[in-house]
């Protein structure tokens, strides 16, 4: 009988992983159909969004929004790694808590004033960064990405989210495979304490130093094997998930997650322990399949 090899985490980890992702999926689906405008929806036949509460949305053409995306992710993570690489850590701290607090404010508006989703986000942003614990790394991952889809999600069509899937996922295969400097620049992150994604301890759910360590070890994470999954993992599928949403349908938005859940977790049970893996071939190889499987549904019905 051919046995499956090791898994990379354990099955509780890997289940709670795996339910981290589907509910970080299934709230951001729910933020961006509040940012969908139905009466107009409906009047024009199309999809259309209400304005956000901060700024406006990136001013591109549908089917070529994934170039600029594309160009700025490339440019971001080598910003990144240059900061990460001199130790400029105060500039990415100030730029990662810039993108928080818009993201969250952004989801937060659609339950709460903008004012006060602006302060609320703000201080779960400065929590994040300079007092990081299992709760509020991994509680803000859940709506953060639904405030990034609200954002970028009117910009794409079917066509265009699914080039920005198979660049996306070229690229991580090449960025930790290849080049590898996806890997460094996750651990860095992991180290410094400020990383954008799920983190998951396998020790008693601690990220900070307990008290009894020297004063300046409080705040960073200590040196415990931890379960790690990249933002990109978590905000591209859901990218994908919204489009869906806004070509095809509400029901055929939510098969998307389970899917994309499905590539990640024959990656979770495939993988081998304590090696790095681009995950977003996978998710992306689910993200597809769940858009066949929503085809397929329509033929039938």
């Amino acid at each position: 009988m051919l046995l499956p090899p090791p898994m990379k985490h354990t099955a509780s980890i890997t289940l709670l992983l795996l339910g981290i992702f589907l509910l970080a999926q299934f709230i951001g689906i729910a933020i961006i159909y509040q940012y969908i405008d139905l009466e107009k929806s409906t009047a024009t036949g199309k999809t259309t969004f209400k304005a956000l509460p901060i700024g406006e949305r990136p001013p591109v053409q549908e089917k070529t929004s994934y170039i600029p995306i594309m160009a700025a992710l490339l440019i971001g993570t080598a910003m990144l790694w240059m900061l990460l690489k001199y130790n400029l850590q105060w500039i990415w701290k100030l730029w990662f808590l810039i993108a928080v607090t818009v993201s969250l404010t952004v989801a937060g508006s659609v339950l709460m004033p903008t004012a006060i989703a602006l302060a609320v986000a703000l201080v779960l942003g400065i929590w994040k960064i300079f007092r990081p614990n299992f709760w509020v790394q991994n509680i803000t991952e859940l709506f953060i990405y639904g405030g990034l889809a609200a954002i970028f999600v009117p910009i794409f069509n079917l066509l265009s989210v699914g080039i920005l899937i198979v660049l996306i996922a070229v690229y991580d295969a090449y960025a930790v495979w290849k080049s590898k400097h996806m890997v460094t620049i996750a651990t860095a992150q992991v180290k410094a304490g400020i990383f954008a994604g799920l983190l998951i301890p396998y020790q008693n759910h601690k990220l900070i130093a307990p008290k009894a360590h020297p004063p300046e070890a409080k705040g960073k994470l200590q040196k415990i094997r931890t379960a790690v999954l990249g933002g990109g993992d978590i905000g591209f599928p859901l990218i994908f998930a919204g489009v869906v949403l806004k070509e095809i349908g509400l029901w055929q938005s939510l098969v998307i997650p389970f899917f994309s859940a499905l590539g990640l977790a024959f990656l979770l049970w495939w993988g081998k322990d304590k090696q790095f893996y681009p995950a977003m071939p996978f998710i992306g190889a689910g993200c597809f399949i769940g858009l066949g499987v929503v085809w397929l549904i329509g033929l039938v019905m």
